[in-house]
């Protein structure tokens, strides 16, 4: 078989054509939801959050995360028990995962977490709380590996 400029052309057009429809293959399987579903509204109350950080970076203690791998526990402690609010377990490679938790502290200003029902691998923890009327939030990340 003689190798000539046509043939040429139609090896190139052949797999420019192949390598499209491998990539439009690769990228049907890719997950593209939001992170959040309604961003639009949450974009609105950015200024809301914002406020809420700069007043939880103005505190002189801020929430301490610790996991204890040995009680598979995640232990939070806060600077004052008067804290009420929620915590947000917010998974980055799957929002399905997110888990929402009230704020109960005990005596010692601290809450302790099981986490049984986390998966293993990185955990964003976003607090959004209360502190003498003053909305404050903080926002760490954890790993677990149990």
């Amino acid at each position: 078989m003689k190798f000539n400029w046509g043939t040429g052309i139609a090896l190139f057009y052949l797999i420019f054509v192949a390598s499209l429809i491998f990539q439009v293959f690769k990228s049907r399987q890719y997950d593209h939801s939001l992170v959040v579903d309604n961003y639009y509204e949450a974009d609105l109350k950015y200024q809301e959050h914002y406020d809420k950080l700069k007043n939880g970076l103005q505190l002189t203690e801020a929430p301490k995360i610790q996991f204890d791998s040995e009680a598979e526990m995640l232990r939070i402690e806060f600077p004052a028990q008067e804290a009420a609010g929620t915590i947000l377990f917010f998974r980055p490679s799957s929002s399905k995962e997110d888990q929402l938790v009230q704020v109960k502290l005990d005596a010692n200003n601290i809450q302790y977490i099981p986490t049984d029902k986390l998966s293993k691998g990185l955990w964003r923890v976003k607090i959004n709380w209360q502190l003498e009327g003053v909305e404050l939030y903080h926002e760490d990340s954890v790993v677990i590996c149990i």
